[in-house]
């Protein structure tokens, strides 16, 4: 078959990352909050996702979202219109909000599957909205933008030479749609299903591929955490930001700040506007040889299910009036957004240092066993006998959703992908290495696309059947775009 239009996924490399590497700050020069005036807040953000799939005209690569649209009789598509109403409301939502005096604060997770569709369907009316939100210099003091993994992979069981190709796809789609100022802003990242590895090498090789590409926190899930003791987080602890620490199976260790989103009915607490008012129940709490505002983080899908569709433009308009309401809106809880809480605190003193340190959930145990001078053999052989001697011990990371697992009863489509990965690099790092400008190529992009889109969580989440059939053609396909890409390039070599 033809070979599809592409994304635009690769091809900057150098300078993208010499783009986000810059330092600065990028929320504190446009805040209007005063740090000392506020005893609480909370961050809210909205996970938008769609997957790309082979079912469209002659089996063409297309977004879900479009396929709903075209089966409009199927499940629950009939819902199709209302997502993409969704998808671009908080350009509608927050200047109604700015006009009226109030000061709205949202985080916006967008995959690049997601984006790439809106390109695809011509929905012009969206990507303009999404424009808005990210490039108007009104609304940009209101909303941050948060990186993820293009295709919506869950870091654990993602080959670890893919998470930073995972990172840079995603920066590079964002650029091109919104410009290099919006996204040297994005300094936040957004792990899909919150999945966070606790596999030592993976738990390194995914902060330092942040780190690298200019990210400076991530949120994660309260209980895919745990501290260096092997508790969990105290109360106070999830209300402040704290030091994540991945240390590698060689003992070489990476860190970054991490702000923690609780546990909890995702979608009906943002939905409804819960950390709104859990955080006006809250004061100041100590961190370090201070105190600060508590932060309620929380994050939830952005259109799935009757209450964000339905029940979340309310009361997003209610909790912000509210806010509004109390001492004009200059005291007490207030809106506000990851980076914008960071730098406020930079800015009066309060930096990573005094963060808590905290580790993935699990590491205590196997640390415990490995002792001071960790070496792979040490930690494979300590994995094995903890999970010899206890069903319950798992490397496997942890998310949102640990009643299913991203790894068990899915070897039809875990080898595909981590042998589709080996193929990729096999042939393409040494390509790359000798001349950069390779990823630039069709070839190279064409490939590189099929490797991101067998990596997106969907054809796990729901189960065997018609989505692992999916994973199965994709493999194909990328098997043959790397097979011709190798033929193209080395010939032209």
């Amino acid at each position: 078959m033809p070979t599809p239009s592409l994304p635009p996924i690769a091809g900057r490399e150098a300078e993208i990352l010499a783009l986000v590497r810059q330092s600065g700050p990028v929320a504190l020069p446009r805040t209007n909050l005063q740090l000392e005036a506020i005893t609480s807040a909370f961050a809210c953000a909205l996970h938008m996702h769609q997957p790309t799939i082979p079912a469209g005209a002659d089996g063409a690569l297309i977004s879900h979202l479009q396929y709903m649209l075209e089966h409009p009789g199927e499940g629950d598509n009939h819902n199709a219109e209302p997502f993409a109403h969704c998808y671009r409301r908080l350009a509608e939502l927050i200047p109604q909000l700015i006009a009226e005096g109030a000061n709205p604060r949202i985080m916006l997770d967008y995959s690049g599957n997601l984006l790439w569709g809106f390109q695809q369907m011509g929905r012009d009316d969206i990507l303009e909205a999404l424009r808005f939100l990210a490039c108007d210099p009104a609304v940009v003091p209101h909303v941050e933008w948060l990186g993820t993994f293009w295709s919506h992979a869950v870091a654990p069981s993602t080959p670890i030479p893919d998470l930073k190709l995972q990172i840079l796809a995603w920066q590079h789609h964002f650029a091109a749609l919104f410009g290099a100022e919006a996204l040297q802003r994005v300094k936040g990242f957004s792990p899909p299903e919150m999945h966070l590895p606790n596999h030592p090498d993976t738990l390194y090789a995914f902060v330092s591929a942040l780190r690298d590409c200019g990210y400076r926190w991530l949120l994660v899930q309260e209980h895919s955490v745990e501290n260096p003791d092997g508790s969990g987080l105290s109360r106070e602890q999830t209300l402040v930001p704290n030091r994540l620490v991945a240390r590698s199976s060689s003992g070489e260790e990476v860190s970054i700040t991490a702000l923690i989103k609780t546990q909890g009915s995702d979608t009906k607490l943002v939905g409804q506007m819960q950390p709104c008012y859990e955080a006006l129940g809250l004061g100041r709490v100590p961190l370090g040889d201070t105190s600060v505002p508590a932060l309620v983080a929380q994050i939830a899908d952005g259109e799935n299910g009757g209450v964000m569709m339905n029940e979340f433009p309310p009361a997003f308009l209610q909790a912000h009036r509210r806010l509004a309401a109390q001492d004009g809106g200059d005291a007490g809880t207030v809106a506000i957004n990851g980076s914008e809480y960071l730098e406020l605190l930079e800015a009066a003193g309060v930096g990573e240092a005094a963060f808590p340190v905290i580790q993935a959930v699990g590491q205590q145990r196997l640390w415990q066993r490995v002792g001071a001078a960790p070496t792979p053999q040490a930690v494979e052989t300590a994995i094995a006998e903890l999970a010899a001697s206890d069903s319950s011990f798992s490397m496997a990371g942890a998310s949102w959703t640990n009643d299913l697992s991203w790894v068990e009863g899915y070897a039809n489509v875990l080898e595909p992908m981590n042998q589709l990965s080996a193929r990729f690099h096999q042939v393409f790092d040494p390509l790359v290495a000798e001349d950069p400008a390779v990823t630039r190529s069709a070839p190279y992009q064409e490939a590189l696309l099929h490797l991101l889109l067998l990596e997106t969580s969907c054809f796990r989440y729901w189960g065997q059947g018609t989505w692992t059939d999916y994973a199965r053609e994709i493999h194909r396909r990328g098997d043959a775009a790397i097979a011709r890409g190798a033929s193209a390039l080395v010939s032209v070599g």
